[in-house]
């Protein structure tokens, strides 16, 4: 079965490429891609798949699937597409996309043996408000025993953790007044927020020491002379864990309402952006996924520290999910540049493409046909 998988991966290889080099030369922003959108669904289509187009009410989200009518685990695939501004695909999701499109092919060309179904989920935006937060939302994932992605990167390395991300408006609301003339007839919202903000400060050594707070003041009055009557601050929450980032949000809020009383402010909260949760890798299903990876070249090294946050965090609290980085094997290589961009559509891009299609196929095949494999990996997964 494997010679077979790899065998369906060589034969479409070329024609794959074909739709990362597409989308490297048309990079779309998050929520615009529509030509990469169009150009996924029309190849699903070609290849046997039901194209589910605007998933979730998302414009330029799809889902593609394909069920083998037998019983047997949902195999998940996340592709991503959006560009960055500037650099174009120098994250190289147009590698993420194909690659997830390559690897649901080869899995699919087995499924009338082994049974089983499998899903790929077009997510984009992920650049900016993170359209799998989005999904997750509205359970999108909660049917697939496992979801998997593949991701470019200067050197490869397992699938680790990311720092969960929330987000926070503080609005205070005040009464205006002269400043100099009857200043006791004032409210100040600005001194609302100024108090929010040294509390905040002042909470840092009492809260987990993964727990981060940034914040910025993004309204404070209109002029020195004027008592302001309206003032804003935003806030993220960062820590390891989920339930660590929700609770240093309820100590900002209980700060903000704190603030609201010192001063008679009127407060109002809310999220401005979609939370991105900690990626809670299933490890169970991350050794298969390495195993694999090996098997096609790549030199695996232990995931570095997860400073940053992806959306398919989100995905990972819906269901067991493995985030691979596939490397280009070369340090000097930076992401998020023009250059990166670029290595994507050379040869090293198509063999990176061809190693991830085929490390997500194979896995897909062995979670459906190892029953003991998926309970532990489903036991792991419960266990978050």
């Amino acid at each position: 079965m494997r010679d077979h998988i790899l065998r369906v991966v060589d034969t479409n290889l070329d024609e794959i490429f074909e739709i990362t080099k597409f989308m490297y030369e048309n990079p779309e922003l998050g929520n615009e891609e529509f030509k990469a959108c169009q150009a996924m669904c029309e190849a699903f289509k070609k290849f046997g798949f039901e194209v589910e187009r605007e998933f979730c009410g998302i414009p330029t989200a799809f889902k593609a699937s394909y069920d083998s009518g037998k019983p047997g685990p949902t195999i998940g695939f996340c592709a991503e597409y959006d560009a960055l501004p500037g650099v174009g695909h120098g994250c190289g999701h147009n590698l993420i996309a194909t690659s997830a499109l390559l690897g649901a092919i080869a899995l699919k060309s087995v499924l009338g043996e082994i049974g089983g179904k499998v899903e790929v989920y077009g997510t984009p935006a992920e650049e900016t408000d993170g359209a799998k937060a989005a999904m997750a939302d509205q359970n999108a994932f909660a049917g697939c025993s496992v979801v998997l992605m593949a991701h470019p990167a200067a050197i490869p390395e397992t699938s680790g953790s990311s720092m969960c991300l929330m987000p926070i408006t503080f609005r205070f609301y005040g009464k205006a007044a002269h400043a100099s003339a009857c200043p006791e007839e004032g409210i100040n919202a600005l001194d609302a927020v100024i108090q929010l903000y040294n509390g905040i400060n002042a909470i840092r050594q009492h809260v987990p020491n993964d727990t981060q707070f940034h914040g910025v003041i993004t309204n404070g009055g209109v002029a020195a002379n004027i008592v302001p009557d309206f003032a804003e601050a935003q806030f993220y929450c960062r820590a390891k864990r989920k339930a660590t980032a929700e609770a240093g949000i309820e100590k900002m809020i209980k700060i903000a309402e704190g603030a609201a009383l010192m001063t008679g402010a009127r407060l109002e909260h809310f999220r401005h952006e979609a939370a991105y949760y900690d990626l809670a890798t299933n490890q169970a299903l991350c050794e298969v996924f390495v195993k694999h990876q090996r098997e096609m070249g790549e030199n695996v090294r232990p995931a570095g520290k997860g400073n940053g946050s992806l959306d398919l965090g989100n995905v990972s609290y819906q269901a067991p999910c493995v985030h691979g980085w596939f490397g280009f094997e070369d340090p000097n290589l930076v992401v998020h540049s023009k250059e990166f961009a670029d290595r994507t559509v050379t040869e090293d891009g198509r063999q990176m493409l061809k190693r991830a299609a085929a490390t997500m196929a194979l896995t897909g095949v062995d979670v459906i046909t190892d029953p003991e494999l998926l309970k532990n990996i489903i036991l792991e997964f419960e266990a978050i």
